[in-house]
């Protein structure tokens, strides 16, 4: 594609908010953020989960005690039977452990199960019989007492309980998916991270705590069994002749969260990496196909890991497995991933491109973790962020090296660090590193701060250490703590020995204190040499840093000039609150860049001057993509907080009128998004849509409608974005055109390609009606790919019609809809319209009962608060909102007990 030089955005729009600000956006613009803290939670992959769920005043901490040492398993032998009619399932424990003080008393975790019996029988000597087992359900411990002291030395316990195939989507839980021939059936599977492996039997449920297990299954003949480690029997059971017993060779020593284990009806496609290990992908019957893509990712990722760490995969095999109800994106379970079926199926003809790439990522992400995680595990929770923060940065450069087409790293900076910039610029924030007690904290720390802050401060690090001593410090840290656990500063430690850089002193700066720094710029040229001051300042998103005690950052800053914007002219450690740096040889007409490639965690403030200088380097597109969205982001950013005019920043959109990148564009589609909604609360919502028209046209002629020879990947998803966001607006012949091709796809004349469904499907319910929804509808039950199905549940909430808004909402509670679906429906009916919110928020607390009961707590409900109640910008509802939440956290209720909601109330300045 050719950049369409000379083309001016019309600023007419622009001239009248400079002229006619009504007084409503000419004070602060009220932002209501629900934030939800609630019990543990199943862990998910940065994609799903992370929505401003922040968690900077914290809830008045529940008192807890870890689990006593003086008995420990070494081996757990497990053996579960479940009843996949009655959803119910019986176990035996024999576990061998060490007591290392003589007590009368075993102390494990139990949730929701019963124990029939136990007993304990010392190395040699005779068994002997629990006599009481004490629930404290609250805690989800039970003590085992026993007559006579325990001595010490080793033992083995054993258990026989009986527990349930719950429907909550954690645990050991059932898994409703529908045959060929229209039949339901169930599933038996589990989701232990972070505290549920007590679900399914009594054990020591903490990373700590590490054992090997060898695991048993009683299972219907006609099931494919599947656990963490490869089968190595499967013989009838003697009892019934419809069940056989599957037996799996021992484990590693691992933690309890990572244990797996699937029974269901799966076909699957095999394939070997090039380093031996036996790589399946299991799928619904009849799609095995749909496992190929993920299958030829895995393939490369496995000794693309090998390589960059320096050691093996330690298991024989890996399968990773698509289950239908599943809360989570994906988990890591050691030898056994489980994920949604949207994050592993790909279709060569119905899956769009958007899709492939997020499956590439979800199994780079789950395949570090079999290194980083599961190898060598955080020593406690606090940790968690360096599991997930490192996962979640690898995986891009595991994309990258699979498809470098993708231009990952690019989107990384639009999908994690702009994204965890703005949360982390909220004043409930929290520091990376969060000190964790009971286990219920653990879900206040599955957020975007862990995941996107954390992947982006270790690629900051990278950056800063250089990638050949970060490599020799990652093998250095995963051979010394292999089949151990290790914290935060063990890895510092290993990288600091390996690069003779400050790493502790620098990172603590990062881990240990929630925000960030903005860095203030300005420049004087004094002959051939330009002298740039730099300050640091804390960044708040509610304005300016007022307070006495400001903190500070260890900052790697980065220096490049229009010379070569691809090369770092100089680099130096800011580690103080404000210096002055000299850089030789750069000419008066030269611009300066700090910060290139995007890569230290920061938001910069240019002098008007600097700020005028780069304009060129936009329009001329000599700027990297990287810093074309680095900066205009850095430009909302600032404007939200009022430090900048916005009618500045949208005439600077002007300048962006020639870009070619999608990243680039996307990210200007979220801002304006942002921007639209609170506008949707004034007169001007008309003229925002109108200036949307006008920046986005050029680029959406220049693109067409079909795909041209020669083009790829990131053309596919530009197209995709740019009709979206036209024929949202309202755009005439977008929406004429998408109302015709979506005819002939209803009629089965020309069947959309992947990638244009889902902007046609929005545009064409954005302007349909009750016939428009119903084909719709139609359209979702017949399809039988899940990613279809999502990809019409998530623009359903585009209707406009208040009746068919409720219509829209009903169906979420639907079967029709999975349960972790449903989330999605709500939060599009939500994120369409100004009704749409007022409408989802309504029927979310008409309904809360249900849906709380649904989720148990865990993270997808704090996602639908935070979806449902995000784009209110006025008092009332603010207000509201926190009426509410006062409410029910002084219930008489489970809400109290088992929930907290905390109402943040984030003033913004917009004008």
């Amino acid at each position: 594609m050719l950049p369409l030089l000379g083309r001016r955005v019309p600023l007419s729009f622009v001239h009248r908010l400079t002229t006619c600000c009504p007084p409503s956006l000419s004070r602060p613009v009220l932002l209501c953020s629900v934030l939800i803290k609630l019990r543990p939670v199943t862990r998910v992959t940065h994609s799903t989960v992370f929505v401003g769920q922040n968690t900077g005043t914290m809830p008045e901490r529940r008192p807890f005690v870890r689990l006593p040492t003086d008995v420990y398993p070494v081996n757990y032998g497990l053996c579960l039977k479940p009843d996949l009619i009655d959803f119910t399932f019986e176990g035996k424990l024999e576990a061998l452990v060490e007591v290392t003080q003589a007590t009368n008393q075993i102390v494990m975790n139990c949730a929701d199960i019963d124990i029939i019996t136990a007993s304990f029988a010392p190395q040699g000597g005779e068994e002997i019989n629990a006599t009481g087992f004490n629930y404290q359900n609250e805690d989800e411990k039970v003590t085992l007492s026993f007559p006579s002291a325990l001595q010490k030395g080793s033992g083995t316990l054993k258990i026989d309980f009986v527990g349930e195939l719950n429907d909550k989507m954690k645990g050991f839980y059932r898994s409703k998916y529908t045959t060929a021939a229209g039949e339901i059936r169930y599933a038996a599977v589990t989701q232990f991270e972070a505290t549920d492996a007590r679900r399914a039997f009594p054990c020591w449920d903490e990373p700590a705590i590490k054992a090997t297990f060898d695991i048993a299954l009683i299972v219907p003949k006609d099931r494919v069994a599947l656990s963490n480690m490869n089968v190595i029997d499967r013989k009838p059971y003697p009892e019934d002749e419809n069940l056989v017993e599957v037996k799996f060779a021992t484990t590693p020593i691992m933690s309890t969260y990572l244990v797996a284990f699937v029974i269901g009806e799966y076909d699957y496609v095999e394939g070997q990496s090039s380093d031996g290990v036996t790589v399946r992908v299991y799928t619904p019957v009849g799609k095995a196909e749909q496992g190929k893509f993920a299958l030829e990712v895995a393939t490369q990722t496995l000794p693309f890991y090998k390589d960059y760490f320096s050691v093996p995969y330690p298991l024989p095999k890996i399968d990773l497995i698509a289950i239908a109800d599943f809360a989570a994106g994906a988990m890591e379970n050691w030898g056994l991933v489980t994920y949604r079926e949207t994050a592993l199926l790909i279709d060569p003809k119905n899956s769009c491109s958007s899709s492939r790439q997020w499956v590439a990522l979800v199994v780079g992400h789950e395949l570090a973790h079999q290194w980083f995680g599961n190898l060598v595990t955080m020593e406690w929770w606090t940790h968690l962020w360096l599991n997930e923060g490192f996962a979640s940065w690898i995986e891009y450069l595991c994309v990258d090296h699979c498809f470098p087409e993708y231009d990952i790293w690019t989107q990384f900076v639009s999908a994690d660090y702009t994204r965890a910039l703005d949360l982390d610029a909220l004043d409930s924030s929290h520091p990376i590193e969060v000190n964790v007690g009971h286990p219920s904290e653990v879900d206040e720390i599955f957020d975007a701060i862990s995941y996107s802050k954390g992947a982006s401060v270790i690629r900051m690090l990278h950056n800063y250490t250089g990638d050949e001593d970060f490599r020799k410090g990652m093998n250095a840290y995963l051979l010394k703590f292999q089949h151990k656990n290790a914290s935060t500063e063990d890895l510092w430690d290993c990288l600091e020995q390996a690069s003779g850089k400050p790493i502790a002193a620098v990172m603590s700066s990062w881990t240990k204190q929630m925000g960030f720094p903005i860095i203030v710029v300005d420049q004087e040229q004094q002959g051939d040499d330009r002298i740039l001051k730099i300050s640091q300042k804390k960044f708040c998103a509610s304005g300016p840093h007022n307070g006495e005690d400001c903190p500070s950052w260890m900052v790697p800053i980065s220096i490049c000039t229009s010379e070569d914007p691809k090369c770092t002219k100089l680099k130096v450690l800011l580690d103080r609150p404000e210096t002055t740096i000299t850089l030789s040889g750069v000419a008066p007409d030269q611009w300066i860049k700090i910060n290139p490639g995007t890569v230290g965690f920061y938001r910069i403030q240019y002098s008007s001057s600097m700020l005028e200088s780069l304009l060129p380097g936009i329009r001329d597109l000599t700027l990297q993509p990287v810093d074309r969205l680095g900066l205009q982001n850095d430009l909302f950013s600032l404007s939200r907080a009022g430090m900048i005019s916005t009618v500045e920043v949208l005439k600077l959109m002007e300048a962006f009128v020639n870009e070619p990148n999608y990243t680039v564009w996307s990210d200007l589609s979220c801002n304006l998004g942002v921007l639209s909604s609170l506008l949707s609360h004034t007169d001007f919502h008309e003229e925002i849509q109108e200036f949307i028209r006008d920046l986005f046209t050029p680029i959406g002629l220049e693109l067409g409608w079909d795909c041209k020879p020669g083009e790829g990947h990131l053309d596919a998803l530009l197209r995709g974005l740019v009709l979206g966001k036209l024929g949202k607006a309202g755009h005439k012949p977008t929406l004429e055109e998408a109302r015709r091709r979506f005819k002939d796809h209803v009629e089965g004349k020309q069947v959309l390609p992947a990638d244009l469904r889902s902007p046609v499907y929005l545009t064409v319910l954005k302007h349909g009606d009750s016939a428009t929804l119903d084909t719709m509808m139609k359209l979702h039950k017949q399809a039988d790919m899940q990613e279809e199905k999502n990809r019409i549940e998530r623009v359903l909430g585009a209707i406009s019609a208040p009746d068919l808004i409720q219509k829209v909402l009903s169906f979420a509670l639907s079967e029709e809809v999975r349960p972790q679906d449903t989330v999605s429906v709500i939060g599009g009916v939500a994120g369409s319209s100004k009704q749409g919110r007022k409408a989802a928020w309504k029927f979310v607390k008409d309904n809360w009962e249900e849906l709380y009961n649904r989720y148990q707590g865990g993270f997808l409900i704090s996602r639908l608060i935070k979806l449902t109640v995000d784009g209110f910008a006025i008092d009332k509802m603010a207000a509201e909102v926190k009426v509410r939440a006062l409410r029910l956290n002084s219930a008489e209720s489970f809400l109290v007990s088992e929930g907290l909601f905390v109402v943040e109330f984030l003033f913004i300045y917009f004008f």
